[in-house]
């Protein structure tokens, strides 16, 4: 439900008449408030987190997400419902998932999948409730929540109306499995058998992800472990902390190559190895970090043109009261396309959607001698600068705010590292699929993408539009030629309704 619809259906009475005016205040100060992205995808107040159940249906695109409709901070989940005609510009429909008081979801809807099963969009998703101690599922310090896999098939064309079955689909993790957690449904076809991966683990053991296969999504038998883990020896009250949870999985393939990601330890890890289909099991033979930065939970699916495309949680990284006094939380990133290298390593890029919000081009000249330097007056940019790969130098970016550094991103060739305050990583190997650093500001939000290889997604809290500054320096002998854009805002108020 948008802010407008909510409003007008608070009705005509004095204490309606007070909320709806305080409504209308909070929503006017979140809309106002420049550290809110202006182009990425968040709903118009309160908490988001993990992109749920992607998927193309009936000429428009629908993405779900973890919402808390109460509160700016993480609790009762359900699921928020955005719809597109092409992934950039996005309306909000009403809560697709809610919670049953007394159901096996009554605590919560956790993350999920969208398929089409029978010529029906059908949604299998985690449903949480308080449980005893020998079924708890969710460990994580807290334990007291049960988890089981629901399903639900939609009603109508625009995915806003569904039906869930009342009872689990998968009741309970594998017998004499004492598992860290047991969430996050990845379902995908082959031939007459649906497959579902789950997030899970053990403890001393590691993380893995539970493979089950069934012919109509309703009725599933457990084969084994997809892929797990080994024992790294670190500790946590909460196994994702450690390692010994694997949440979010996600397995596809593109490229005729076979990917999964997961996501643990506060990161996604992507793999890229072998599948063996007679065995069901996947053995990683490459393997790395996928966003170095403010990035978690991703799910993708497969666009009409082939394309897989990627989605991503970016989080925050301030307090709790301070998420409160702003109103919103976190939101999704761009869109990115994915493919895998020659090698088996993963490359990903912006898609080629994002170039809609594109203003005027500005070609900027950065020389060893002249940095470039422009004040912002909006918290909205694309930037583009060339990688050159031939000569050792270094090329920097930086944000400043009122002369002080905020932020800071060097390419340094010479070194032949990436270096972010105190992260230091390699560059990609050559060939560089695209050999720039492409770099997104929205706010506080900051996506950059290093050769079409590296990504790194930061938040900045500190920058204001007019006092910030952004500066290019470089160490290189020859000119450097950037690319400026200013973005365009998705809709008119920051709430992207």
């Amino acid at each position: 439900m948008n802010r407008r619809t909510f409003l007008s259906a608070l009705g005509a009475g004095s204490a309606a008449l007070a909320l709806r005016r305080t409504l209308a205040a909070d929503a006017d100060d979140v809309a106002r408030d420049p550290l809110r992205p202006a182009f990425h995808l968040l709903p118009p107040h309160n908490w988001m987190n993990d992109p749920n159940g992607p998927i193309y249906w009936k000429g428009k695109y629908h993405l779900f997400y973890q919402l808390n409709p109460h509160a700016a901070v993480w609790g009762d989940m359900h699921w928020g419902h955005a719809i597109s005609a092409d992934m950039i510009h996005w309306r909000h429909e009403p809560i697709a998932l809610a919670p049953t008081p007394g159901g096996a979801d009554s605590e919560g809807c956790f993350s999920g999948s969208a398929v089409v099963f029978s010529g029906v969009p059908t949604f299998i998703y985690t449903g949480v409730q308080n449980a005893p101690p020998e079924q708890v599922t969710l460990r994580d310090g807290n334990d007291k929540l049960r988890e089981t896999q629901m399903l639900a098939t939609a009603e109508d064309d625009g995915l806003r109306r569904s039906r869930k079955l009342e009872q689990p689909v998968i009741a309970t993790p594998p017998p004499g499995m004492k598992v860290t957690g047991f969430r996050d449904p990845c379902p995908w076809r082959e031939g007459d058998w649906w497959y579902c991966g789950i997030g899970s683990g053990e403890r001393g053991v590691g993380g893995c992800v539970l493979l089950y296969r069934s012919r109509d999504l309703r009725t599933w038998e457990y084969l084994h472990k997809l892929a797990e883990g080994k024992p790294n020896g670190k500790q946590a009250a909460n196994p994702c902390d450690s390692g010994e949870m694997w949440e979010c999985p996600d397995f596809f393939t593109v490229n005729k190559r076979t990917c999964l990601f997961y996501s643990t330890e506060g990161k996604v890890i992507w793999a890229t190895g072998d599948y063996d289909r007679d065995a069901m099991r996947f053995t990683p033979r490459r393997e790395g970090v996928l966003d170095r930065g403010a990035y978690y939970a991703p799910k993708s699916f497969l666009a009409p043109d082939g394309r897989r495309i990627l989605w991503g949680w970016i989080r925050e990284t301030r307090s709790d009261s301070a998420l409160q006094a702003a109103g919103w939380a976190g939101c999704i990133s761009l869109p990115r396309v994915l493919t895998i290298g020659a090698q088996g390593q993963l490359e990903m890029n912006p898609a080629k959607e994002v170039e809609s919000l594109r203003g005027a081009r500005e070609q900027v000249t950065v020389t060893a001698a002249s940095p470039f330097r422009r004040k912002l007056s909006e918290l909205a940019i694309e930037l583009h600068v060339p990688g050159n790969m031939l000569v050792a130098a270094t090329t920097t970016v930086r944000l400043l705010v009122d002369g002080r550094r905020a932020w800071e991103l060097a390419i340094d060739t010479a070194a032949k590292e990436v270096r972010f305050g105190e992260t230091h990583l390699p560059l990609p190997g050559l060939p560089w699929p695209h050999p720039t650093l492409r770099l997104f500001l929205d706010g506080s939000a900051i996506e950059c993408f290093i050769a079409g290889r590296e990504a790194l997604t930061s938040r900045v809290y500190t920058l204001k539009p007019g006092a910030t500054e952004l500066e290019i320096s470089t160490t290189a002998a020859k000119p450097i030629h950037a690319e400026l854009w200013a973005m365009t805002a998705i809709s008119r108020d920051r709430l992207t309704t």
